[in-house]
């Protein structure tokens, strides 16, 4: 629980890296945006509390427009993927990135004193698919390494898989999807991430409400 905590906190913290992309690096660009996320997060006392409104606000305008999540589940379901159909792919889709949501919304008041540093970085010209290497440092604990996977898209440069020592998220559910799908098909896989959804955010709604 601890690793999934890092990776997605650091996949928070990278935030909006598409916004400029076709006129800035990916390292540039993701160091940026991390540096703003972070400054939002360190100015408001409501986001640190938990404030479930401008959690969700700040996911949805800084984070989820720059991460693909059409690739993101289609890796994560491997290749069960390519026996679903259009509509199960999007059911897929919609529930990840849900998950992805809530669980990204939650992890976000764990940031305290954190700060990111940003690994010499090179891009051969017309590549179109890079590895931004960072560290995550972090008072009385080990540096963290962090990479973050990005491909240039027509949309710009997005975030379709982020790293921790090596673990990355989407294989990180890799086995758990495998494993739903070998003994309930692809909509029972569909069915468990909406009941976790569901699980998800009632939880968070009942941490609010003890505040």
């Amino acid at each position: 629980m601890k690793l999934l905590r890092n990776l997605l906190l650091a996949a928070l913290l990278v935030g909006s890296v598409g916004a400029r992309a076709a006129e800035v690096a990916p390292d540039a660009l993701a160091k940026t945006t991390t540096q703003e996320v972070m400054a939002i997060i360190k100015q408001d006392k409501d986001l640190q509390n938990g404030n479930q409104k401008k959690v969700l606000d700040l996911v949805e305008s800084k984070i989820l427009p720059h991460f693909d999540f059409t690739r993101m589940t289609r890796l994560a379901v491997g290749r069960y993927w390519r026996n679903a159909t259009p509509a199960q792919q999007q059911a897929l889709t919609n529930e990840f990135r849900t998950l992805l949501v809530r669980t990204y919304s939650n992890s976000l008041s764990n940031y305290r004193n954190q700060t990111i540093e940003f690994k010499p970085f090179r891009m051969q010209p017309g590549e179109t698919d890079v590895t931004v290497k960072t560290q995550v440092i972090q008072p009385g604990g080990s540096p963290i390494p962090i990479d973050y996977s990005m491909e240039n898209t027509p949309q710009g440069w997005k975030v379709y898989d982020v790293a921790v020592d090596g673990v990355s998220l989407v294989v990180n559910y890799r086995s758990s999807f495998a494993s739903e799908i070998q003994q309930s098909g692809v909509d029972g896989l569909v069915k468990a991430l909406a009941e976790k959804n569901k699980s998800v955010s009632g939880g968070r709604q009942d941490s609010s409400a003890k505040r």
